[in-house]
């Protein structure tokens, strides 16, 4: 007969790892937030094989005194709680207790640290093997130093579910892209396998949007609307994009901490939808502000969830200050036709001007933003999913893509394109016409009346002039340089939700060859989830969304393992099927496609010159 027993330590403490410490960015965010809750300035975060080998948290805070090390590695041992009143008015990130004693109970630990008043630092040793933690001095600056190595090296079916070194670590530059979000006044420095990856200074409030837009892209600095509404006990502010903009940042927090909780990305839907449409959501990163007693961040193992008490409040609230900067946001004058410099975000050592042209910014920014911004935000860091506002969450909405407007056929010839082209655009070729020009004369007239020198036909087909000269070409050519511009300044091109995630049977060698590609998937846009067995698909590639997911992962594995990025984008390039061009995410996206040098620069090489004379006397006899 089975007899109730209380569990050893070491077996309850590796148990709540299982919910504590996923990754190794699991661990990278407790121990980061450990850092912030101590009050740290700087902190340095060293990472090698992914997390694998080495996870090293170095802060400058308040640190740990000598008599409260072994007590710190234990199960429910905290600072941050007192009594049951403290539970109902959370203002830090940890309050469990759980963490150090969970990654230590499933690595090699070890704990240095020194107060300010102390005059000899010591450190703390502990393997999960039995958990004896041995205390010892040791030299250390104020603050607190972690080291976790060999995570899981005692818990082998836990260690054989992490993946490559790459993509653990993209989870974990993801993270840290987040914390710096939350707290602009801490500075982070990020280093994988001893090389600077990410840095990011410090910043007031003030100029909070340099590190939004070191983070989310210069789009941030050029375009974004700053909101700011509510008042003490509940408040809204953030930058929220136009609609249009090809920026997956989707961030939201509350209190400081990072979210993904349900009830906010509806309200936010919600207020997209009622002023733009079913679209899809812009970038943003939006702070809520409001008492910790109307909100229980004690309901997810990762707090990556709460519970408001007065839920429809605050959604509705939610709701009419975005609703109110979206609409504002439909009469601004497009971003593309008023370019201007911003920082370089492929760097990893990236800092934004110091300086901000102010009259550009000020014709992007919402009524509801103050002539001078919000004072410090102190509420502490979080963390949290990338916001997956997607079509799912309004339960549905019309596709991306809608029928051609002109001849459906793939080959399009000029008849065709007569069909195709607008009453305006028509007569521009009867004043051609009508001038009666010599020959020798009618190829130095531009083909078009309008600003731009470009005539979008059906299917990406496109017309153009240069040097006097009219060009028949295809806007496909000029997708790659596109896309390149805007993963150097997104870092990934925009994916689009499935309504339902799609479930696809694939055998071990197809796994394991989709697990070596999932980097290069997730910068295009892909958002897909391995098991044994299936596959997930959750998201594809704005330009793929028309294509039957089940076709798409069979072409997935079409790239070798060994390709770079070059050639997954002229993979992605040929897999864009002709509708795409006809889609309403194209329709927003062709000026800036034909505005590009390098995006024009190819369209020309492969364009085929009309002689513009005979085109005009043949479509007049049609």
């Amino acid at each position: 007969m089975m007899t109730i027993e209380i569990l050893p330590a070491r077996l309850a403490n590796q148990i709540a790892a299982g919910e504590v410490v996923e990754r190794p960015a699991s661990v990278v965010k407790e121990l980061v937030e450990n850092s912030i809750d101590a009050g740290a300035t700087r902190i340095q975060i060293d990472i090698e094989r992914g997390g694998h080998k080495l996870i090293r948290i170095r802060d400058n805070g308040i640190g740990i005194v000598k008599d409260e090390l072994m007590l710190a590695l234990s199960r429910h041992a905290t600072s941050k709680l007192k009594s049951l009143d403290d539970l109902e008015c959370i203002a830090s990130l940890g309050f469990r207790g759980e963490a150090l004693a969970s990654i230590s109970s499933v690595s090699r630990l070890t704990l240095s640290s020194k107060p300010q008043a102390q005059e000899t630092a010591w450190q703390a040793f502990a393997e999960g093997r039995d958990m004896a933690v041995q205390v010892q001095p040791t030299a250390h600056p104020d603050g607190t130093t972690i080291e976790v190595k060999d995570l899981f090296f005692n818990t082998p079916a836990r260690r054989k579910f992490l993946r490559t070194e790459k993509t653990e670590f993209s989870h974990i530059d993801e993270l840290v892209k987040r914390i710096a979000l939350s707290r602009f006044d801490v500075a982070i420095t990020l280093t994988h396998n001893q090389k600077v990856v990410r840095q990011y200074r410090p910043r007031t409030i003030e100029k909070g949007v340099e590190r939004v837009a070191q983070v989310g892209g210069k789009a941030f600095l050029q375009q974004a609307s700053f909101i700011d509404s509510g008042h003490e006990g509940l408040r809204l502010f953030g930058w929220v994009l136009p609609a249009g903009v090809n920026n997956g940042t989707q961030y939201t927090y509350v209190n400081g901490r990072m979210m993904r909780d349900k009830l906010i990305l509806h309200a936010i839907r919600q207020a997209f939808d009622e002023s733009i449409g079913h679209e899809e959501l812009p970038g943003f990163v939006i702070y809520l502000e409001l008492d910790p007693r109307q909100v229980d961040v004690n309901v997810h193992p990762a707090k990556h969830e709460v519970r408001f008490h007065q839920a429809r409040l605050v959604h509705d609230f939610i709701v009419q200050a975005i609703k109110q900067v979206a609409t504002e946001q439909i009469d601004l004058p497009c971003a593309s036709e008023t370019e201007t410099q911003a920082p370089d975000t492929t760097s990893p050592l990236f800092t934004p001007q110091e300086q901000v042209d102010e009259t550009y910014h000020q014709s992007y920014r919402s009524t509801l933003q103050p002539e001078t911004q919000p004072q410090a935000y102190s509420a502490p860091s979080s963390f949290g999913e990338r916001s997956e506002a997607s079509r799912a969450a309004s339960g549905g909405g019309r596709s991306n893509y809608g029928g051609a407007t002109g001849g459906g056929k793939k080959q399009v010839n000029v008849n065709q394109l007569y069909q195709g082209l607008s009453h305006q655009q028509m007569q521009h070729f009867d004043q051609i016409e009508e001038a009666a020009l010599p020959s020798n004369e009618v190829s130095s007239i531009p083909i078009s009346a309008s600003k731009s020198s470009w005539m979008l036909l059906p299917q990406g087909k496109v017309m153009l002039e240069q040097d006097n000269q009219l060009l028949f070409g295809d806007c496909r050519q000029g997708l790659l340089p596109y896309w390149q511009m805007q993963i150097e300044q997104d870092g990934t091109l925009q994916g689009k939700a499935l309504l339902l995630p799609v479930r696809i049977k694939l055998d071990k060698a197809a796994l394991e060859a989709l697990q070596q590609r999932e980097t290069w998937l997730a910068i295009l846009g892909f958002a897909i989830e391995i098991f044994d067995g299936h596959i997930l698909v959750k998201k594809l590639p704005v330009s793929l969304y028309s294509i039957d997911v089940g076709e798409i992962s069979k072409q997935m594995m079409e790239p070798s393992s060994d390709a770079e990025l070059q050639d997954w984008l002229q993979w992605l390039e040929v897999s864009t099927p002709s509708s795409y061009f006809d889609s309403q995410h194209f329709d927003l996206v062709k000026e800036k496609l034909l505005s590009k040098a390098p995006c024009l620069a190819r369209i020309h090489k492969s364009a085929v010159t009309i002689d513009a004379q005979k085109l005009v006397s043949f479509l007049s006899s049609q």
